[in-house]
């Protein structure tokens, strides 16, 4: 069983034969593990056997990037959805920040909402290589994009989408239904150049370390519409559909069932999640994706094995189908020889 049926078995409820894997890293967790042995020349995702390939287009509103100031410590810039960020140094990685904005009001979006509109040039020249390497490797490969609210709130600022989400609903709603058309046509524009796919990722950050950024009725009235357009669009050809939202997301679980998501990923154990109360209170009706606590991947060797045994077995044990993945992304306080034995223990307790 090779890892596109595996995944897509996974993901719609049948049999297979172990729990599929896929992972991501931090920069500054490859330049560490670099120095622990890692080979320079290797692909994390074939070094480890990662086996989902996420592919998608450019979904940004494509102003021209420039940079206005850099220093060993921090870049200033404008970015291709007209916004202003500083990225400050951390180690090997960027912190970013937003400082402005090009789109501040409904006038504003309705001067520049033109650029929105697809076009051949939104696919990168090395999508098509990247296709094809993962259908050599056997991979599941999904159609990628960020979904409605979280790259929204990019184009105009976190506190402005949530302010104008209560006083003026209108103009950041138009947004999110142009950006889902566009992530409609990217996918269509990709089917058109030969591309197919075996799932879609949806990514669309929701939740806070305690709560979701909105409340359920906030979501359902105006985000929802625009996942259940995208989730039943993908369902029309068969794909299912997996949804990233980092933090506690759990009151709009039952709405992401509704919108049509087949499976939820990261499920942050750091914001209160866990497998085992997620796979009671869901049962087969949604696929669990994660939930391997990073913090205890930086501890010691008991502490990583008691980690995957755990929630392996936990997801394993659910009606649904449940895939191995850190509860975000591997950060650098994790050991290379941690990480090696987090896998060797996954190897050990997965096989069904």
């Amino acid at each position: 069983m090779d890892s596109r049926e595996r995944v897509g078995r996974a993901l719609s409820g049948r049999d297979h034969d172990r729990v599929p894997y896929q992972d991501v890293f931090w920069k500054s967790t490859i330049q560490r593990w670099r120095r622990e042995g890692l080979p320079e020349d290797v692909d994390l995702a074939d070094f480890f056997g990662c086996e989902i390939t996420r592919i998608g287009g450019d979904y940004s509103m494509q102003f021209p990037q420039r940079t206005l100031e850099e220093t060993s410590r921090y870049r200033i810039y404008v970015d291709r959805d007209g916004a202003t960020r500083k990225e400050i140094a951390q180690g090997d990685d960027w912190t970013p920040h937003w400082l402005d904005f090009t789109i501040r009001s409904a006038d504003d979006w309705r001067r520049h909402h033109k650029r929105m509109a697809y076009s051949a040039s939104r696919i990168a020249p090395t999508a098509t290589a990247a296709w094809r390497h993962a259908r050599d490797k056997g991979r599941f490969v999904a159609f990628s994009a960020h979904a409605s609210f979280h790259p929204t709130w990019h184009k105009i600022g976190l506190e402005t989408m949530l302010t104008a989400m209560i006083d003026e609903p209108d103009w950041p709603v138009d947004m999110m239904a142009a950006h889902a058309q566009l992530i409609i046509d990217l996918y269509e524009g990709m089917k058109a150049e030969g591309f197919d796919f075996d799932g879609a990722w949806l990514s669309d950050d929701l939740g806070y370390n305690r709560a979701p950024l909105v409340s359920p009725a906030m979501y359902e009235e105006l985000i929802m519409p625009h996942h259940r357009r995208l989730c039943e669009y993908f369902a029309a050809d068969g794909l299912p559909v997996i949804l990233h939202s980092d933090g506690d997301v759990r009151p709009l679980i039952p709405l992401f069932l509704d919108a049509g998501i087949t499976a939820l990923h990261p499920l942050e154990a750091k914001a209160g999640l866990h497998v085992a109360d997620l796979s009671t209170t869901y049962g087969d009706r949604l696929d669990l994706f994660g939930n391997i606590d990073v913090t205890q991947l930086a501890g010691s060797a008991e502490a990583v094995v008691a980690e995957v045994e755990a929630t392996v077995a936990a997801g394993m044990a659910g009606a649904g189908g449940y895939l191995f993945h850190s509860d975000h992304s591997v950060p650098s306080d994790v050991s290379l020889e941690n990480y090696r034995l987090a896998l060797q223990t996954l190897r050990r307790v997965g096989n069904y």
